[in-house]
């Protein structure tokens, strides 16, 4: 079956980053935003990182968002509620400072663009344990726009995370697509890669490559922006 969708990755892929050094930057600011309301630091930190963990765990029976905020509230109490405006203000206004600690790539939205003009449907599959605010904001850091996806993941619109396959299905099945119709495009081998084991073709980009289980990597696609056009063109010429 020809490949009728393309799906991105955001964080590493779209958007070059090292994550230790993008989490630290926008944490300290989250931090300095929060402090008022008595949140300590070290204490807010953990506590997050834990809340993230919440959400891979989800089994799709709320939205991220939900679990999120239902972990949170377990650390700091149900004042969390109460203080949700708050945060909401920092990513939707400060967390666009965030934009220092990654890097850019002018390829990669010259590739989004190039498979839209082609015919392809494009799809942000980013994980999705971020709000839509710092989500559409980092896609803006890419010299693209929300809209330029036919869809894209944030923790209020996702009940699963990577590396979960119940992430991917339900991205496929709100696309009204087929694994077999898709290339999933990421830098994580253990988190984007794993579409495969649905059917879906991948690609690896490398630049920012990140492999925690030092898998072999060799069969799969992989290379730059470039590199990922040209295996597209030729997955046409064979289908």
């Amino acid at each position: 079956m020809a490949i009728t969708t393309v799906l991105f990755d955001l964080d590493g892929t779209l958007l070059p980053m090292d994550q230790d050094v993008f989490t630290t930057g926008y944490f300290k600011s989250l931090c300095k935003k929060v402090a008022p309301l008595g949140y300590e630091p070290e204490k807010l930190v953990k506590a997050i990182w834990a809340g993230m963990a919440a959400m891979v765990k989800n089994d799709g029976s709320e939205t991220n968002e939900k679990a999120f905020w239902k972990f949170f509230a377990t650390i700091f109490g149900d004042r969390v509620y109460g203080d949700m405006d708050v945060f909401n203000d920092f990513y939707a206004n400060d967390f666009k400072n965030a934009k220092i600690f990654c890097g850019y790539d002018p390829k990669a939205a010259m590739a989004v663009r190039s498979l839209k003009d082609a015919g392809y449907r494009v799809a942000l599959a980013t994980n999705p344990i971020f709000p839509s605010a710092a989500t559409e904001e980092r896609i803006r850091w890419t010299d693209l726009e929300p809209d330029d996806f036919e869809l894209y993941t944030t923790y209020e619109n996702t009940s699963y995370c990577k590396p979960n396959l119940k992430y991917y299905e339900k991205v496929m099945s709100d696309l009204s697509v087929s694994p077999q119709e898709c290339i999933m495009v990421g830098n994580d081998v253990g988190e984007d890669m794993v579409a495969r084991d649905l059917g879906c073709d991948v690609f690896l980009i490398k630049a920012c490559m990140i492999n925690k289980a030092g898998a072999d990597i060799s069969d799969y696609p992989q290379g730059d922006f470039d590199d990922l056009l040209r295996y597209i063109k030729n997955l046409e010429k064979n289908s």
